[in-house]
């Protein structure tokens, strides 16, 4: 997942809680809700080439090659690229990783039809600097999703985590509401529809094209 230099690698923390492996019913029910979203928003674009950006250990990547999708996917770290490689082996199609911050991207290389970008957003120092870096990788859709506040911290003090943090989650650095996340997206997309899998907000773009 995309942070803000590889000095910080060690320390990245949207892995924090394992969401996509935790065996916990209730989380296990709404990761399944949050992917049922996902591939509903997927299939409205129609489209076939996908670039996931921060791909973490590839569980997204992995629905969205089985689903048929030419897949790439792109992390900052090294070690979670090998483990999202490890995982993915013999998935048909192939998924192509690679190494890559998100801020280095580029459209000639990595554009596609639909650009995925799911919990990466709130980690970033900078994340208007990374939507400039998605409108322009989105030929032209983007699909992006990012934890809901302050639900979300009042659903970890609710289950006892980060009472320190009055629930924030180490390594989110920044916090959206609904509103105002929709007001961050429509500086550079045109927004299609959002959707609200608890405790996430989930958008569909459609990049607006420079003139």
């Amino acid at each position: 997942m995309p942070v803000a230099s590889t000095q910080t690698l060690d320390v990245v923390a949207g892995n924090v809680y394992p969401k996509y492996t935790t065996r916990n019913p209730l989380a296990r029910l709404l990761v399944a809700n949050f992917r049922s979203h996902l591939r509903d928003l997927v299939a409205q674009t129609g489209a076939r080439q996908v670039h996931e950006v921060g791909c973490g250990e590839g569980f997204l990547a992995r629905q969205l090659a089985m689903a048929g999708c030419e897949v790439r996917a792109s992390d900052l770290s090294p070690a979670t690229v090998a483990e999202a490689r490890q995982r993915s082996a013999g998935i048909t199609p192939a998924i192509c990783f690679q190494v890559a911050d998100l801020y280095q991207l580029n459209p000639g290389r990595d554009a596609a039809e639909l650009v995925i970008c799911c919990e990466v957003l709130e980690h970033l120092p900078d994340p208007a600097r990374a939507l400039v870096i998605l409108q322009q990788l989105a030929l032209p859709h983007l699909i992006v999703s990012v934890p809901r506040e302050p639900l979300w911290r009042l659903l970890n003090v609710a289950r006892g985590k980060y009472w320190s943090e009055l629930g924030n989650t180490p390594g989110h650095f920044q916090h959206w509401s609904r509103r105002r996340f929709i007001a961050l997206l429509e500086q550079h997309f045109d927004v299609v529809e959002i959707r609200a899998p608890l405790p996430w907000t989930m958008a569909l773009c459609r990049a607006r094209r420079r003139r």
